[in-house]
């Protein structure tokens, strides 16, 4: 990939969000719809982590999500925002913050 500057990073609003509630997508596999709170609203988010977790140990979770990501449509469904996660051999994983933080914290 290429570089970025600071300016560009700074664009990018990182924050804080709890699932509330957990389903799986109608249309895919691999997805599950997200109800998460922000803090100062409630969103839904999709997010490809359904092989590797399941439903019961996501609800409740603190979670890191990219807040100003333009809405898109996955495989019929809006998602609004993107969580973050890691991804190597090994699985997947989402990130965390090492403590819980309040919803809608931002990650700086």
């Amino acid at each position: 990939m290429d570089p970025i500057s600071i300016d560009d990073f700074k664009k990018i609003d990182l924050r804080t969000a709890k699932i509330l509630e957990v389903q799986e997508h109608p249309n895919a596999d691999k997805l599950y719809i997200l109800k998460i709170d922000l803090g100062t609203e409630t969103r839904q988010i999709v997010a490809g982590i359904r092989p590797y977790y399941q439903k019961e140990e996501l609800v409740g979770k603190n979670i890191v999500i990219v807040a100003n990501l333009e809405p898109r449509m996955l495989r019929g469904i809006e998602s609004n925002g993107m969580l973050l996660a890691v991804h190597d051999e090994s699985g997947v994983f989402i990130v965390t913050p090492e403590k819980p933080a309040a919803p809608g914290s931002t990650i700086s």
